[in-house]
């Protein structure tokens, strides 16, 4: 197939000239697009497959962009990328420079919402839906498309329990295919499940929230997808229609694994075929060394519970889920909900260990406060994805947690140098500690080949020495001490550099600080959070508040949201890469 209907689609206007015949053709093309762009440069797949046909209905329908579609998360947003004039540079997707993975507003006049994180799709097209109104504009349309997994979020019940008292011009489309990045869980998955099989005898949750609904309806028929929007465009008030597709349509292999092939990286575009991988000894994940320690853990200690908000897969919990089930629990997408059972739970004496990417636990910043950090309850939060991310861009670098955690009275704050280090935090916090604690660590994989070594207790509160020098002290927090070890490496003489892993950002190290202060005149600071509130903040703070007057340059994320690319070209751009650290260190000796 050479998509030459597709190469025809250079506006939406174009795409409306098309016959039913032609748009049907138009599904395969699109889907045969995607398949080849993300098998050839990595992304979002399975999402986007399934919703080819619902995508060309909406665009067919609606007056678009004048009329407002909020695609919900954005992993599905890849067809409506390419037919509103983004298909010649679609090639650049998830790259440095190049186009969004999710939908962006500066990016297209049709992206009319920025997103990332699920279940805002509601809000957001009701909030454009009210200020219409204000604004007389009676004819605009409001169309949410969010999926099963998302609108078991506590905001989308917040958007739908406001909507239905509105009489806003909104439509909200539920597609339905039973699965977000792993498959949904909870009694509305099971609830719409009942209602797809037609063996759903209660009322009808959204029809009780005052939507008219319809469905469901086949999401992959489109001529009955463009008869229903036909239908939906006329009526007046909150709409509601239930669309049931399949994750990965049009890709076998997306089909039947979709958990996988949700973001599968390359693979052969015309098998479908993952590319095999050659068998190499390589570190492990950081969040495999998690999902093992809490295995092995909990089977030493029965008060340990693992909690994740719908990222088993992600988060590696799906080890303990496997061997430990009954103490394991994934609570679908609802973070707030996930950091006040942690803490339920500590109230009980277990030993909850939650797992939230760093990103999402923003999500719950008022949960962390009021109901943990307040009480002081020993809950373990494990921050995976901490520090830059890489493709996922702005809405995913898990950047902001140790400025938006420091602040919080009782908390402690742990970030582990490598794999080791992870698992003795983790062999720590469950021996008994009298406040939570917070441990951060990133994406991708360690350093260490035998890392799973006997556990030893860390002391809580205290930092180590990495290297000595005689001049200049470096203090480091994680994983970064990698970059800087290899920086100081790259130096053809590094003797006056010493190198602190500091370990806690709270509680600092205060003697190993009095220290550093009283033998070194200059200090840096090196950090993968925000500069602002961050890591080198404190270590300033600490400064000011004994009265030192050495020179501390702090190192970090810069004010400014850092865009999608590679992990390590991201730290070329803001001078974190082991060269450009090099290079400064340099400047510093000279």
């Amino acid at each position: 197939m050479q998509n030459q209907l597709l190469n025809t689609i250079n506006s939406i206007a174009s795409l409306k000239k098309l016959n039913q015949k032609e748009l049907s053709i138009l599904t395969l093309e699109l889907r045969e697009f995607i398949i080849e762009a993300v098998a050839a440069k990595a992304g979002h797949l399975g999402a986007s497959l399934g919703v080819v046909e619902l995508t060309i209905a909406l665009h067919y329908v609606f007056n678009t962009p004048k009329d407002e579609l909020i695609w919900d998360v954005g992993h599905q947003a890849y067809g409506h990328k390419i037919l509103t004039g983004r298909k010649n540079e679609f090639h650049t997707n998830r790259q440095k420079n190049g186009i969004s993975g999710f939908p962006k507003r500066t990016e297209s006049m049709f992206d009319s919402f920025g997103v990332g994180h699920s279940s805002t799709s509601i809000s957001a097209a009701l909030g454009m839906a009210i200020a219409s109104k204000l604004k007389g504009d009676l004819k605009k349309q409001h169309i949410a498309i969010i999926g099963d997994a998302s609108i078991a979020s506590g905001m989308a019940f917040e958007g739908l329990n406001h909507a239905g008292v509105t009489d806003c011009n909104l439509l909200v489309i539920l597609n339905d295919n039973a699965i977000g990045i792993d498959p949904s869980v909870g009694a509305l998955k099971q609830y719409l499940t009942n209602v797809k099989k037609g063996t759903q005898k209660q009322d009808n949750i959204f029809e009780a929230l005052n939507f008219n609904y319809s469905g469901p309806i086949d999401g992959h028929n489109l001529p009955l997808l463009i008869s229903e929007l036909e239908r939906l465009k006329t009526i007046k008030g909150p709409k509601f229609l239930h669309v049931i597709t399949t994750k990965g349509k049009g890709l076998r292999q997306a089909e039947e694994n979709q958990v996988v092939y949700h973001a599968p990286g390359r693979f052969d575009a015309k098998t479908g075929d993952l590319y095999s991988k050659e068998i190499t000894v390589q570190p492990p994940k950081f969040q495999d060394v998690f999902g093992h320690t809490i295995v092995e853990l909990a089977k030493q200690n029965n008060k340990i519970v693992g909690i994740t908000p719908a990222m088993p897969t992600g988060s590696s919990l799906k080890f303990m889920m496997d061997e430990i089930p009954e103490r394991a629990f994934d609570v679908g997408i609802a973070e707030q909900h996930a950091v006040t059972l942690a803490a339920g739970m500590a109230t009980q004496n277990l030993i909850p260990f939650c797992n939230v990417y760093s990103t999402f636990l923003q999500r719950a910043y008022d949960q962390v406060i009021h109901d943990v950090a307040i009480q002081n309850l020993p809950v373990v939060f494990c921050l995976d994805r901490a520090g830059l991310v890489g493709e996922d861009g702005a809405t995913h670098h898990g950047v902001f947690d140790l400025a938006y955690l420091r602040c919080i009275p009782n908390l402690h704050i742990f970030a582990p140098r490598n794999e080791i280090e992870l698992r003795n935090i983790m062999y720590t916090a469950q021996l008994g500690l009298q406040h939570p604690i917070a441990i951060r660590y990133p994406r991708g994989r360690g350093s260490i080949i035998d890392w799973k070594q006997p556990f030893t207790k860390i002391n809580i509160g205290k930092g180590t020495c990495i290297k000595l020098g005689t001049k200049t002290a470096i203090l480091s927090i994680g994983s970064i001490a990698n970059n800087i070890t290899n920086a100081l490496e790259l130096l053809e003489n590094s003797s006056s550099f010493s190198h602190y892993d500091m370990r806690f950002v709270k509680p600092l190290d205060k003697n190993l600080l009095h220290s550093i202060f009283k033998k070194y005149n200059t200090i840096i600071t090196i950090e993968d959070g925000c500069i602002k509130g961050g890591f080198g903040s404190s270590i300033l703070e600490f400064a000011s508040d004994e009265n030192y007057d050495n020179k501390v340059h702090v190192k970090g994320i810069p004010d400014n949201f850092i865009e999608h690319g590679t992990i390590l070209e991201l730290q070329k751009s803001i001078e974190l890469d082991p060269k450009s650290l090099s290079l400064f260190l340099k400047k510093m000796a000279d």
